[in-house]
């Protein structure tokens, strides 16, 4: 579908402001704490503890977010940090599921040694889409992992010898072509130039 100029502001800027619409109703979205979690002072397991949160304790979340943290605030006015695998939309009712417990291990597994490492409490997810810009430029190196991978490092000769060891052979491996250039596409995939 080819559209005009002056059509594809039009449909740019309806989306726009579907979205617009959509994210500032999201940044105030009641959301129930799925399992007992302490609303922290700062996002990170090692944060101290504002208040203990029962389960099914209904809170208001604010639209801030650090990573797989989230910063909500209860009825009573208290306001901090819950992790966003702790809680589901207040229309969801559904009990946690053994997967997504494990998920919320794996996320603490990965931030061992960083501020937000520490103790681990199975719970569920409610997804997390990524890393924002503000995420990856605040982000710090884990000179911990960093050491560790560090004690893990191989030359070539360790290599060779845990390859012959390993009854491992060698295999010439073609480069992979160069990729085509990008063509400027819109919308719909259609170059609409």
């Amino acid at each position: 579908m080819i559209l005009s100029k002056s059509r594809r502001v039009h449909w740019l800027g309806s989306c726009a402001l579907l979205m617009g619409s959509a994210l500032a109703q999201a940044q105030t979205e009641s959301v129930l704490v799925k399992r007992a979690a302490e609303l922290r002072e700062a996002p990170g397991e090692a944060s101290r503890s504002v208040a203990p949160l029962a389960a099914r304790t209904p809170v208001t979340r604010s639209g801030a977010r650090q990573g797989a943290w989230i910063q909500v605030r209860t009825a009573e006015g208290a306001s901090g940090w819950v992790h966003m695998f702790d809680v589901a939309p207040a229309s969801s009712a559904a009990a946690p599921s053994a997967g997504a417990n494990a998920l919320r291990g794996l996320t603490s597994f990965f931030n061992k040694g960083s501020a937000q490492g520490g103790a681990t409490t199975a719970t569920s997810t409610v997804g997390i889409r990524g890393l924002g810009a503000e995420d990856l430029a605040r982000a710090q190196p884990n000179m911990a992992a960093v050491a560790q991978a560090d004690t893990l490092r191989m030359d070539a000769d360790q290599a060779r010898q845990f390859a012959s060891a390993a009854a491992l052979g060698s295999r010439p491996v073609d480069a992979l072509p160069a990729p085509a250039p990008m063509q400027n596409a819109g919308p719909t995939g259609n170059n609409n130039n």
